[in-house]
């Protein structure tokens, strides 16, 4: 499965106004600047923003049927959880390795224990798809 993550700003501007469906983000020049659209292949989406000290960061996750802006923002270690060889990109980055997206879904809900109402079903939806 193929999966994206698209970048929506500097996380210290742009994370208190991130709302679910955001379709903008506000960039360093004051501007507000459109998020791309996500590639029709991707099964879940994962929107992060950079924070101080060049530390990348999961702010939002999404799939068909949720879309989940969190509440603490999950750092993303590059071979732990987009597999290795996967950099991030001004373009949407691809990720391939379900089992990796997998480890950063489990991060991401012990970071996050509140929202998992929202997040286990995400998950749940792709360990099924895994399995098939």
């Amino acid at each position: 499965m193929r999966h994206a993550f698209m970048y929506h700003g500097g996380l210290e501007r742009n994370l208190p106004a991130l709302v679910p469906g955001a379709k903008s983000f506000t960039g360093t020049d004051g501007k507000s600047h459109d998020i791309p659209a996500w590639p029709e292949s991707a099964y879940l989406r994962f929107g992060y923003m950079e924070k101080a000290g060049k530390k990348f960061c999961v702010v939002r996750v999404m799939d068909d049927k949720n879309d989940v802006v969190l509440k603490t923002e999950q750092v993303i270690e590059p071979g732990r959880h987009m597999g290795f060889g996967v950099h991030l990109s001004p373009e949407p980055t691809l990720v391939e390795d379900d089992q990796a997206i997998m480890v950063l879904l489990e991060d991401i809900i012990k970071k996050n224990p509140d929202q998992a109402t929202g997040l286990i079903p995400i998950r749940d939806r792709l360990k099924k798809l895994m399995t098939i």
